[in-house]
Order: structure tokens, then C-alpha cells, then sequence
């Protein structure tokens, strides 16, 4: 199984301490940096505006951007969107900054996406917030001019929300036959069948029990339309991960709320010695997940955590 790391941006409260807004991306670097000089397969970024789920003034780094400078600040780890939010941004212009990304990047660029969910920050920034039919709707037009950007050579689609009429897009990208496309979200009916339909990775969350039903629903979409569930890789998120040499250690690095919380919260998270948590792996694995995306929640200011996980859970796995 492959690892990415989540590298701290902000709007999960990872950077609060660093008060210098240069100082808190030149963490984010090295993060990524330390991540790729570990052998992590890839790292990725939230696309969040202010911290989530309470905003305040703490930095918060937008997500492109920041995935454009990490694409120089590495050279071989790949890079990528857990995931994007499709309404911030027009899908034919995404495309084009995907395909620059790919190219700064040498190749290393993952597309992720989702249709979005989050209702104060979309307020905040003057989008409307249509239902979630509606959004995934949305995601559905958009997919089909990200896939037409990518391959036509004047990219044309007509759809009820979004058009593309023309829409010249060099370079594509360095990747054939285009840039990898992960679908995020984990809705039954019609995300995981727009994973089917379009992407190249899905990502899913929760606990075990919950990733393997969700891959089952997944295959049963793939059945449906002929395509080889196997050609999709099959990604997770861990959105909390705490390691330390002791279990009290790797608790005590949680905030209060989540120690409340703990024994529902070990769940769906890493949490405690190198031996416990490479338990949890193999569960993973068993599961079907073949790369795992993990938040660290101490990232930012201690990278022992990154190391000890790379020296005692993936080389050993």
C-alpha cells in the first residue's frame, strides 16, 4: 500500500503557533519536502478558504496556489487535491491551471474533485449554495469539460451549466492519456457512479466497515457500465492521525474534543504506538484501499511524527 501525507495549510488549525504567514508556508514546504525525502508516494491539500468547521483569522493558504509552488518545491512526490470544490472555480479554467500544474510539476499532478459541501464558506465567498442534487450536477457537466479540455484539441460541450465552445487548452499536461482524475465523496447513487463513469481514483472515508461497502457500491456501478473496477485505484482519507512511541503520548497530541471523543473516533483514525497503528493498516489493505492520504496532526511543528511513521510503519508494511 502507498502513503500520502496531507501537508498542514491552515484551515484545520495545523499552522495556529506560527504567526508569520511566510514562516507557516515555509512549514507547509517541509512537510512536503520531509514527506518525499521519506519515500511517501504523494502529498496532498484541502481546497478550504478559512478554517473549517469554526472560521477565524488564523492563515489558511488557498489550495492551487499552493499546490503550483509545492510542484517546485519537490521533484518527485506526486501532488494533489483532497479534493477540490468544484464551484469555486470555472471547470474549463481548472483544467488549464491543472495542465500548467502538470507541467511545472514534470508529471506528478493527481486531479482531485468533489461537488463541495461547504455551506458557510461558499456564503462567505458570495457563491450560491444549491442543494446537494444540484451540485452534483454541477460536478457531472464539469467532469465532461475537465475529460474534453484534456483530450480535444478545441475542447466542445454543451451542458446545462457549463459550456466549453473552442476552448483551446496548451499544453494538455504531461501525462498520457491525461492527467490522473480522483473523484471524491462517498454518495451511493451518483457520485461513486460518476467515479465509474469518469475518474481514474476514488476516495473514500469513514471506517473500515464503511470503505468496504462503499467499494462493493462502487463495483456494482462498474459491472453496470462494463468498466474494470480494477482500473480504479482505490484511495482513503485519515483525517486524524496521531503516532508517538507511547499510546498516552500519541492521545495527549489530541485536542480535547477529539479525547472526548476517542473511542468513536479511533474508528475512522490512527491513533497511538507504530505497533497499533500498523495493525490498522493491514485493515486497510485487507479492505482494498490501495494508497492512504493521512493528516498528521502535528505535522507543522514536530516532522518526528512523519519520520516515525515512514521508519516503523512503511517500511515494515
Amino acid at each position: 500500500m502507498d502513503y500520502g501525507v496531507i501537508v498542514p495549510q491552515g484551515w484545520r488549525m495545523d499552522l495556529v503557533g506560527i504567526p508569520d504567514p511566510v514562516e507557516a508556508y515555509e512549514a507547509m514546504t517541509r512537510v512536503a519536502q520531509e514527506a518525499e525525502a521519506l519515500g511517501y508516494h504523494s502529498i496532498w491539500l484541502y481546497d478550504h478558504f478559512h478554517t473549517v468547521p469554526t472560521p477565524t483569522q488564523e492563515v489558511t493558504f488557498e489550495c492551487w496556489t499552493s499546490t503550483a509552488a509545492l510542484a517546485r518545491d519537490t521533484k518527485r512526490v506526486r501532488i494533489g487535491q483532497i479534493v477540490t470544490c468544484n464551484s469555486y472555480r470555472n471547470p474549463a479554467l481548472l483544467a488549464k491551471m491543472a495542465s500548467t500544474v502538470d507541467v511545472l510539476s514534470h508529471g506528478r499532478l493527481d486531479f482531485g474533485i468533489g461537488a463541495g459541501w461547504y455551506e458557510h464558506e461558499y456564503r462567505a465567498y458570495g457563491y450560491e449554495y444549491p442543494d446537494a442534487p444540484e451540485r452534483l450536477r454541477h460536478l457531472r457537466d464539469a467532469l465532461q469539460v475537465i475529460l474534453a479540455m484534456w483530450t480535444q484539441e478545441e475542447a466542445t460541450f454543451e451542458g446545462k451549466y457549463y459550456q466549453a465552445r473552442g476552448a483551446i487548452n496548451q499544453p494538455k499536461g504531461v501525462q498520457k492519456p491525461h492527467i490522473p482524475l480522483l473523484i471524491g465523496g462517498s454518495g451511493e447513487k451518483v457520485t461513486l457512479k460518476l467515479v465509474a463513469q469518469y475518474a481514474d481514483a476514488c476516495n473514500v472515508g469513514g471506517d473500515i466497515p464503511n470503505i468496504k461497502h462503499k467499494l462493493a457500491v462502487l463495483k456494482n456501478h462498474c459491472d453496470a457500465l462494463g468498466r474494470d473496477f480494477n482500473s480504479i485505484r482505490r484511495t482513503a482519507i485519515v483525517d486524524v492521525c496521531a503516532i508517538a512511541e507511547t499510546e498516552s503520548e500519541a492521545i495527549a497530541k489530541l485536542t480535547q474534543g477529539e479525547r472526548d471523543n476517542l473511542v468513536e473516533l479511533r474508528k475512522s483514525s490512527l491513533i497511538g504506538t507504530p505497533a497499533q497503528i500498523r495493525q490498522r493498516l493491514a485493515e486497510y489493505e485487507e479492505a482494498g484501499i490501495q494508497e492512504l492520504l493521512i493528516h498528521f496532526v502535528d505535522a507543522a511543528t514536530n516532522l518526528e511524527s512523519v519520520r516515525l511513521f515512514a521508519r516503523q510503519c512503511m517500511q515494515a508494511s
